[in-house]
């Protein structure tokens, strides 16, 4: 009995990094600029999925708490200062889904935590704004508010680049 738990647990596990857990290394990447501690949040986030055994009424549920989850515990990361050193911007084109992605990655990194977070994913990861909202637990306004301040400095950096 406890054989067929343990195997239905690491099947489980190996579904949740196989299909959320790239997504959730960039989300965490760009939140700390720092590959390694990505790594371990993403891991942290494995095992708190693992060690509550939550119920999902279908898959969106399901990656909204990871997101969840991993976000909080980058905000926790940063808060107490754990960044131990940041890594270097031109090693970000390795975690890229799509090539046409790294410019905004590059530009994402460089943003407050607020605005690259909901630019990640409404442009990264394809998430409305109600959606966004839930995940983050604030308005759709706010949201809203966030995405065209976020766009406004990506612009103005780009421009800055390319004066």
């Amino acid at each position: 009995m406890l054989q067929q738990v343990v195997s239905s647990t690491e099947l489980d596990i190996e579904r949740i990094v196989d299909t959320y857990g790239d997504m959730l290394f960039r989300i965490c990447l760009v939140i700390l600029c720092n590959e390694h501690d990505a790594e371990d949040v993403v891991q942290d986030t494995c095992f708190k999925y693992l060690t509550k055994s939550p119920t999902f009424y279908d898959s969106e549920h399901e990656k909204a708490w990871l997101i969840t989850i991993a976000t909080n515990r980058c905000k926790n990361m940063r808060r107490y200062n754990f960044i131990r050193k940041h890594m270097d911007i031109s090693d970000l084109q390795l975690f890229c889904k799509d090539e046409e992605n790294y410019g905004l990655l590059d530009h994402l990194m460089k943003l407050p935590n607020k605005h690259k977070i909901v630019l990640l994913l409404y442009y990264v990861e394809g998430y409305k704004v109600e959606e966004i909202a839930k995940i983050l637990t604030i308005t759709t306004s706010a949201v809203k508010k966030r995405l065209q301040r976020g766009r406004a400095l990506v612009r103005e950096r780009y421009r800055k680049e390319n004066e």
